[in-house]
């Protein structure tokens, strides 16, 4: 008997700690699992399915388990089959709801089903002309957007320009205008009788609550569920999962409001919190044991995320690391942001002569822009690397051809494709990879061979997949081989590559690696300088480079550059997230606003009164740099020429007149009256993107008052 038979005999409880397996054994019902970063949730919510199917207390067609991905989907099959589970649909919230919906239309809507969108920009670009809205790629990406969110939060077209105010956004639009592009894009998208994503949700719920008949049979097929991700969820998607349950409780969620990191998409950690109170049998367990990284990291992540403030703080799960001691995670300053990478390379080139292997080498940065300096470092170094969200897997030339070369082999095989099985499969997938370029040993790892070098890399995966499948599912066939593809490729699930991942922070969620590289922590990169003036928008930050940091198994590295081109002017300052985290005695330990040029080290602490000096810890205080009980010394008139300025800006650009600046850094501005960089980098909303737009006409403004 293999490992993995005997894995998938064992009970689906051993293994565990007491509270995954308090999880594991709670009966059916209402169940809440608040599971930190590295706490082993996927483990736990399998083995809870496992558990429920095994003791007969449900059957495993009657499971629909949902998360956000479909690579977390494709995760969650592949171990449930490793427990020998099969049957249970663990499928994201779309791919449910796509598959019900073509199944019920007929009866919920009558005729053919409407299909699905490949692209709703030519719609959007459609109704975007006839709102007289702009039309660049850009505008049109964010109108999308935008529209997708509305759908998201439940808000209609005649009722966005009220949410939308409400709410802050910042439209890439007027708000009466935005509307209006929503407004023209549904009746375009319905003329044509076709479907976009949000689309999926909103008919499937409409199904179930609008017949009877269609309620009946779905609740009749399913009859337990499990959410993943539960922080993420929209109001669109809890309508669908309300309608799926029908009043019935049988439901696990999993989630960590530390992680809520889609507000902006419309996700509300909010259900999650609320589980108790809307479920006041429910179970909570909390899973808080970090086996991913070691008591350094860990220790790190708590320091970050126990700045946090808000609702979701109070429910806030603090980490105790497993593992082993490790290395203390590593902070470093640049000159500029070029200097920063080749440093990142050579740091990188360090850790693979370790042993460290190129797949557990992450380098995670805040907007995807980011990544060309990083491409053309390890470019330089002879580094093999893959950008995720990049060029899919499935969709590489090689990839295609090599999945082509299998299809081939099958039709000429003796017997069939099923006919060979086990070792046989595997040496016959090696041999047809071998026919595509797949050798013994990778090719030599200069710059000038990076495309050969990513070729082998994705041949050499696919081989590795064939030994794995049939290392857990021994009698697995050529056919089967064949079929796991075709699966993956439509669930975006592709096999690990080797080479340093390039990701940004939401595109690593979900992941680990051994060694994380955290670079460009300057205030305007992270937090994102339009998150300057929103708390909410800043603790969304914090918590997406938490969950930068959880990523990170060993290995930690944070770095940032004072300017973004070689040679140019040092007035970047340091992530405000870094503050307390890095070490009082570390050079890098600088107060906000000093030493940017080299200037004296200074202990981190909060702003001080620059009337009194007394500490200030009210934000609205810092915001202005004075206790509030302290007389205003505003220049009124440089107010009102800040205002009348920022008015013009705003209408320029199309934005609310906050994105600018808002009211609170208007009256700093006012009475501060920076004379140079330095000066305005200490306000409280005047970030590196900021202090680079807008600068040179504040300073301007400030010195024609003075006069």
């Amino acid at each position: 008997m293999t490992a993995t038979a005997a894995q998938a005999q064992q009970s689906p409880e051993q293994g565990l700690d007491p509270e995954q397996r308090a999880a594991v054994l709670a009966p059916r019902g209402p169940v809440c699992v608040l599971a930190g970063a590295g706490t082993g949730k996927t483990r736990t919510i399998t083995r809870r399915i496992a558990h429920l199917v095994r003791s007969e207390q449900v059957r495993s067609g009657q499971v629909l388990a949902v998360t956000f991905t479909a690579r977390a989907a494709g995760e969650m099959r592949t171990r449930l089959r490793d427990l020998g589970v099969g049957g249970v649909q663990a499928r994201t919230f779309h791919a449910a709801a796509l598959r019900q919906l073509r199944y019920f239309w007929p009866r919920a809507v009558g005729g053919e089903a409407w299909p699905v969108l490949d692209n709703k920009m030519r719609f959007v670009g459609q109704a975007a002309q006839r709102s007289n809205a702009p039309t660049t790629r850009e505008s049109l990406r964010d109108l999308a957007s935008e529209i997708e969110w509305a759908k998201a939060c439940l808000i209609a077209p005649d009722a966005y320009a009220t949410a939308a105010t409400t709410a802050q956004r910042d439209a890439p639009a007027p708000v009466d205008q935005v509307a209006q592009v929503y407004e023209a894009y549904e009746q375009l998208k319905n003329r044509a009788e076709q479907l976009d994503f949000d689309d999926l949700l909103l008919h499937t719920a409409g199904a179930l609550e609008g017949s009877a008949e269609v309620a009946d049979e779905f609740r009749e097929r399913y009859r337990c569920f499990v959410v993943d991700e539960f922080q993420d969820v929209t109001p669109l998607q809890h309508r669908l999962l309300s309608a799926w349950l029908g009043g019935r409780d049988d439901l696990t969620v999993v989630g960590d409001a530390n992680q809520t990191i889609y507000s902006f998409a419309g996700a509300s950690p909010s259900y999650l919190l609320d589980f108790p109170r809307a479920f006041p049998e429910a179970e909570v367990v909390r899973l808080v044991r970090d086996y991913r990284s070691t008591p350094q990291v860990v220790a790190a992540a708590n320091t970050v995320i126990g700045a946090a403030r808000g609702r979701a703080a109070g429910s806030r799960l603090r980490l105790e690391g497993q593992r082993p001691p490790g290395p203390a995670p590593d902070f470093t300053e640049h000159d500029d942001e070029p200097t920063e990478a080749g440093a990142v390379a050579e740091q990188i080139r360090d850790l693979l002569d370790d042993g460290v292997a190129a797949a557990e080498i992450a380098v995670l940065y805040r907007v995807n822009a980011q990544s060309e300096a990083y491409e053309q470092a390890l470019s330089d170094a002879g580094i093999a690397y893959q950008v995720r969200g990049g060029e899919r897997f499935f969709q590489r030339t090689e990839v295609r051809n090599a999945i082509a070369a299998l299809r081939t082999t099958a039709g000429r095989l003796d017997g069939g494709q099923d006919a060979v099985a086990g070792q046989d499969a595997v040496t016959t997938v090696r041999a047809v990879l071998g026919e595509q370029g797949l050798t013994e040993v990778p090719p030599a790892g200069s710059a000038a061979d990076g495309a050969q070098r990513q070729r082998w890399e994705s041949l050499r995966a696919l081989a590795e997949l064939a030994d794995d499948l049939v290392e857990s599912v021994p009698e697995t066939t050529f056919g089967g081989f064949l079929a796991e593809l075709h699966t993956r490729s439509q669930a975006q699930h592709p096999p690990t590559v080797q080479g340093v991942t390039l990701a940004s922070l939401h595109a690593a969620k979900g992941l680990e690696w051994d060694a994380v590289f955290l670079v460009g922590l300057t205030d305007g990169t992270l937090p994102i300088q339009h998150a300057d003036g929103d708390d909410d928008a800043v603790e969304e930050e914090r918590r997406l480079f938490y969950v930068g940091v959880t990523r990170a198994r060993v290995h930690l590295r944070l770095s940032w550059a004072l300017s973004r081109s070689s040679g140019g002017r040092r007035t970047r300052r340091r992530s405000r997230f870094l503050y307390g985290l890095v070490p009082e005695d570390h050079p890098a330990a600088r107060k906000p606003g000093s030493g940017v040029d080299g200037g004296p080290k200074a202990k981190v602490s909060k702003p001080g009164c620059r009337v009194c000096g007394k500490v200030l810890s009210d934000p609205a205080a810092q915001k202005i740099g004075r206790c509030t009980e302290h007389p205003s010394d505003v220049d009124v008139e440089l107010l009102d020429a800040l205002r009348a300025w920022r008015s013009n800006e705003a209408k320029q650009r199309s934005v609310p007149a906050y994105v600018v600046f808002t009211d609170a850094t208007l009256v700093a501005l006012a009475e501060q009256r920076p004379t140079d960089a330095k000066g305005l980098v200490t306000i409280p909303g005047i970030g590196a993107s900021k202090l680079e737009r807008y600068g040179d006409d504040v300073l301007a403004m400030v010195r024609e008052h003075d006069a």
